[in-house]
């Protein structure tokens, strides 16, 4: 018998309590100082509580390597069938023009001035979707710069959309800053709108000094319309908020505004976090930052004073929130990159992506859609085989089957190989999430 190399096992923060998660049992537990101190221990023969390491053995923290290795192929088996049976997202970026010009925004070097979006490009597009992933359950999300742009040309273009999926049976989801949604209301309700992501830095002052229109004017109040406007029109929204140093000690107050707007408590309403960082050039202002880890600590400490934050946005903590709210650990995550498997990209110079961290880089295209068809099958295969297993580093990870291998084009601008790890703070994040949300449950005896 040998400690599972899936054991994910530490100190709960804030607490004498301790805590082992592993992703390929399913199970999870609460430990005492000794159950913590015999699953770290490198020789399991010098335990001395036989009942202790038979009641360990049966939630499969300790296991033989040749079960173990047993039930790692078949899990992985298991994860390749449904990832492959996986509904497939298409992004497809209209333009990467936008009217707003905000602090962060990393897309601002994506021009092409000389190329727009054409009524053939778009049959193009939807003919490539048909031939490529026949068979395949997918939708479309249209993408930016900024895709509801308010012309003449632009509406043209997102009906012409809306129509070809509506032909296909495609459902749709919009990702946009919200400035004129209020004004495509009417045209979005022609199609199967599945959800429309939204970003909201804060409240007034605060989101007006990140998030402005070229030249400076604020942008507050007609995103609020737009997302009462989707909400009355039965479009499910998902509220994201971008955080850095410079905003998060307003996400007390946006919650709530957000809680007061009826917005919470409303059925299509949704929230999600994310993390400003440098993607495909640099920030003019790293300092203001956070890493993955230090952002979940600030925002915990903010659960902490402020309760009703949680009411707005409930942190996933790496697997604690599921395990809380479900009473079950998820499915091992053998790969967390879709990348060439359940995602791509297409802009409208008429190049195929990986991925929307990709997209509309010209030097990580993987070849064209329009106006002809062209595929470097080397570099596809590469992104579809990137997981868990073809990741050198992660093969002895304790923390793999939570973490993934993380984002394929994070891991490739970082260390210059899509087969190469972007690690995550698993086991930092499942401290903080089993302080968060198993804190009353924190009893046992050490």
């Amino acid at each position: 018998m040998i400690l599972s190399k899936h054991n994910i096992v530490s100190k709960v923060a804030g607490s004498e309590s301790y805590f082992v998660v592993n992703l390929l049992s399913g199970n999870a537990d609460l430990l005492t100082k000794e159950e913590a101190d015999t699953l770290t221990k490198q020789d399991i023969a010098l335990a001395e509580n036989q009942q202790m390491v038979n009641d360990l053995a049966e939630n499969g923290y300790i296991i033989t390597a040749e079960n173990e290795n047993k039930i790692y192929r078949n899990r992985y088996f298991d994860f390749v069938d449904q990832r492959d049976d996986e509904e497939v997202q298409l992004f497809f970026v209209p333009n990467y023009s936008c009217n707003f010009s905000c602090s962060y925004c990393y897309q601002d070097e994506y021009t092409n001035p000389h190329q727009r979006a054409t009524p053939e490009l778009i049959h193009a597009f939807f003919d490539y979707v048909r031939k490529e992933l026949p068979g395949r359950r997918k939708y479309l999300t249209i993408f930016g710069g900024e895709p509801l742009l308010n012309t003449p040309q632009q509406r043209e273009l997102i009906a012409l959309l809306v129509e070809k999926s509506n032909e296909a049976g495609i459902d749709i989801c919009v990702v946009t800053n919200g400035y004129y949604l209020e004004n495509y209301i009417d045209l979005l309700s022609k199609g199967k709108i599945r959800e429309i992501q939204i970003t909201l830095d804060g409240t007034k002052k605060i989101h007006d000094q990140r998030r402005f229109i070229k030249g400076g004017s604020p942008t507050f109040e007609p995103i609020v319309r737009g997302i009462d406007a989707a909400l009355t029109a039965g479009f499910p929204v998902n509220l994201r908020m971008v955080i850095d140093k410079q905003n998060i000690g307003n996400l007390p107050e946006l919650a709530s505004f957000a809680i007061e707007k009826g917005w919470t408590s409303h059925p299509l309403f949704k929230t999600q976090i994310g993390r400003n960082y440098e993607l495909h050039h640099c920030q003019s202002t790293p300092d203001q930052l956070f890493t993955r880890i230090s952002l979940f600590r600030k925002i915990f400490e903010l659960t902490e004073e402020y309760p009703h934050i949680l009411k707005f946005y409930k942190p996933s903590y790496s697997v604690a929130k599921y395990l809380s709210e479900n009473g079950t650990l998820p499915d091992p995550l053998f790969d967390a990159c879709p990348a060439c498997k359940s995602e791509w990209a297409f802009d409208y110079t008429g190049r195929i992506y990986s991925c929307t961290a990709t997209v509309g880089k010209e030097e990580e295209a993987l070849g064209t859609f329009y106006p002809e068809v062209t595929k470097n099958e080397q570099l596809i295969h590469q992104w579809a085989s990137r997981d868990v297993t073809s990741i050198e580093e992660c093969r002895n990870c304790s923390v793999q089957l939570a973490c993934g291998g993380g984002c394929g084009s994070v891991a490739k601008n970082k260390n210059g190989s899509i087969l190469s790890p972007d690690c995550r703070p698993v086991k930092e994040l499942l401290e903080i999430g089993f302080r968060a949300y198993f804190g009353a449950e924190l009893t046992i005896e050490s």
